[in-house]
């Protein structure tokens, strides 16, 4: 929709899976301009970390670009333990 995105896990990590990759980086842009990682941000972070431990596959990073900048979860501590 215009202000959601929905999303499956398995979708994200499909080429990954396909490509043999052992990491990937998530990345997606905020309309609103403003980059900071929203609650629903946070949450697809900790659950994408979860599968890709299941899978053997590294998230590295989600990185969120807007016309305000660009923002890294792993650098902000959100998700990423």
């Amino acid at each position: 929709t215009v202000n959601v995105s929905v999303l499956r896990v398995s979708e994200i990590y499909r080429e990954a899976i396909v490509r043999n990759s052992p990491a990937l980086i998530l990345v997606h842009n905020h309309p609103s301009g403003n980059p900071m990682p929203s609650p629903e941000d946070i949450n697809l972070t900790r659950t994408m970390l979860a599968a890709g431990q299941l899978l053997d596959i590294q998230l590295v990073d989600h990185l969120i670009i807007a016309q305000d900048g660009w923002k890294s979860l792993r650098e902000l501590g959100l998700g990423f333990d």
